[in-house]
């Protein structure tokens, strides 16, 4: 279909009236709700300037005033913009003005920051202040005509210091939406509206109705695609009720709810799960399936869940240019081992070149995966042509993970071949940390890298060295960057030493620095941290 998103969303809450379309501690909303609700943000909008391609910014927790938010922009023809709500107010000035925005809906927690940053716009709701005002005094905004080739755009940390808005058509978002809906349940995608509506009751109707609780932030890829999905199929979303990720509460939401579909984000949730499940009393057999994107899911966590459900347990690699790229499976009674990955439909692992890398040559390649001809980064074509190759007539999105094709073609995840930190499904810039660090008066070089982590991945380190004479402890430095830096680009470790190693080029010693770094936090762990001599800091 080449439709626009929110009439997909309409069919769907036609079809489907009272029953709940999204779930939040003791709120129910339903379907005919949510429409009427987001009709009436996108009247309010409308009648504040918010036009066809405006883009409007949602800088929200989760919640179903996020949903209403998109779906009531995407009824303009408007463009929403996620906004990180842990930006602080550097990060915002830039996101704002890097993305053009004209419209803004926010969360009364961020009044502060969002008033420092002063940018003028068209129109600003702000949530638990005017938003049920405009719920209750506003008409609800007739149905128009809408396009599958109106813009979506999806702000990604990605391989550059500032975000990146990667620029995409609304046609080419029902691929994704297929892979974890209709795909997800063994039916073919609808073609037109008509067969949407047939498709929907029978959903509505049968025992294969998506129940998914999403604990990652909708402001990222993963949560926003997974919650999408599971609306354009007539399924219910249900959100955690609390702000702060709580494993134990997470069982309790599925076990409540009897979810189907549990959505992460690697380790960082599923260790916590997998120690709450195997410490408590929870019934979470209702899952059938488990899906991660984009951080590292360990073997022995998906035996351990796997112990309290019998689910399919889909570890995907995927990024907000395209994908997925490649999929891990993981069932009861299989071993499927960290980081071993087969290739999506249509992916591909390339050289340099755009060659085919072969199987078993012990070469490293890059992932690619098709995309659509229209998708872009915002304002950037240079970095356009970077990411998106054309190969053999085919678009591709190779955003730079890197990976070795074993002899049976499996795939062994090597991590991205830049400066990428990613944390707990945050991505840093390390030389954006390094930036920030540096500007601290008493800083005289600094090396930011990223350590193994059980829990998050990676987090964040950094090698510092300080200038003669000045005096500064982790503690002032860490609050020195979370002052300009998201509390996420924090550094975890801090390591000093009398003067940072560098190349005769002058470009950084990375292999030093990571060696350093971590040769320091072993010796920490369990006790109080001492500073490495400098014999240490250089060995």
């Amino acid at each position: 279909m080449d439709e626009n998103l929110a009439t997909l969303l309409e069919v769907v809450a036609d079809e489907a009236g009272s029953t709940p379309a999204v779930l939040h501690g003791e709120l129910v909303r339903g379907w005919a709700d949510f429409a009427d609700r987001s009709a009436r943000l996108a009247r309010h909008l409308a009648d504040h300037g918010i036009e066809r391609g405006s883009r409007v910014g949602v800088a929200l927790y989760n919640g179903p005033e996020y949903l209403e938010v998109l779906f009531a922009a995407m009824k303009l023809r408007a463009v929403p913009v996620n906004v990180n709500y842990r930006y602080r107010e550097t990060e915002l000035r830039e996101l704002f003005h890097d993305s053009g925005m004209a419209g803004l809906v926010f969360d009364s927690g961020l009044a502060g920051r969002i008033a420092a940053v002063g940018t003028e716009l068209l129109v600003r709701v702000e949530i638990g202040g005017d938003y049920e005002r405009v719920m209750t005094t506003t008409e609800p905004m007739p149905r128009i005509e809408r396009s599958g080739d109106d813009e979506w755009l999806m702000f990604t940390g990605g391989t550059t210091g500032r975000p990146k808005g990667v620029l995409a058509r609304h046609r080419g978002l029902l691929g994704i939406a297929d892979t974890n809906s209709y795909a997800l349940l063994g039916k073919p995608f609808p073609t037109d509206l008509d067969a949407l509506a047939v498709s929907t009751r029978e959903l509505l109707e049968g025992p294969d109705r998506l129940v998914t609780v999403i604990a990652p932030p909708l402001m990222h890829a993963t949560g926003l695609y997974t919650a999408l999905s599971t609306l354009l199929c007539a399924g219910t979303v249900v959100f955690l009720p609390s702000r702060s990720f709580d494993a134990g509460e997470m069982a309790r939401t599925v076990e409540r709810h009897r979810a189907t579909d549990l959505c992460i984000v690697g380790d960082v949730f599923a260790r916590p799960f997998a120690d709450a499940l195997d410490g408590g009393d929870y019934d979470v057999r209702s899952l059938r399936r488990m899906l991660s994107v984009g951080v590292v899911w360990s073997a022995d966590v998906k035996e351990r869940i796997l112990r309290h459900c019998d689910a399919r347990l889909r570890d995907v690699l995927a990024a907000s240019e395209g994908g997925p790229f490649a999929i891990a499976v993981t069932q009861r009674g299989e071993h499927q081992p960290t980081s071993h990955f087969e290739l999506a439909p249509g992916a591909r692992v390339i050289d340099d070149e755009g060659h085919d890398v072969e199987p078993g040559s012990g070469q490293t390649g890059y992932l690619a995966a098709p995309v659509s001809d229209d998708v872009s980064y915002l304002d950037d074509p240079e970095k356009t042509a970077q990411t998106f190759r054309t190969l053999g007539g085919t678009r591709y999105a190779v955003p730079g993970d890197l990976v070795r094709v074993q002899s049976d073609g499996s795939l062994v995840l090597l991590g991205r071949g830049n400066r990428v930190i990613n944390t707990g499904g945050e991505k840093v810039f390390a030389e954006e940390v390094e930036r920030v660090v540096g500007e601290h008066p008493a800083v005289a070089d600094v090396n930011v890298v990223g350590l193994p982590d059980e829990r998050w991945g990676e987090r964040i380190a950094a090698v510092v060295a300080v200038r003669p004479g000045a005096e500064l402890t982790a503690d002032e430095l860490g609050e020195h960057v979370g002052a300009y830096l998201a509390g996420y680009k924090r550094p975890r470790d801090i390591v000093f030493v009398p003067e940072v190693r560098r190349r005769p080029t002058g470009k950084s010693d990375l292999a030093w620095a990571r060696t350093v770094a971590l040769r320091a936090t072993q010796r920490k762990e369990g006790q109080a941290w001492q500073p490495p001599s400098p014999s240490e800091s250089t060995a």
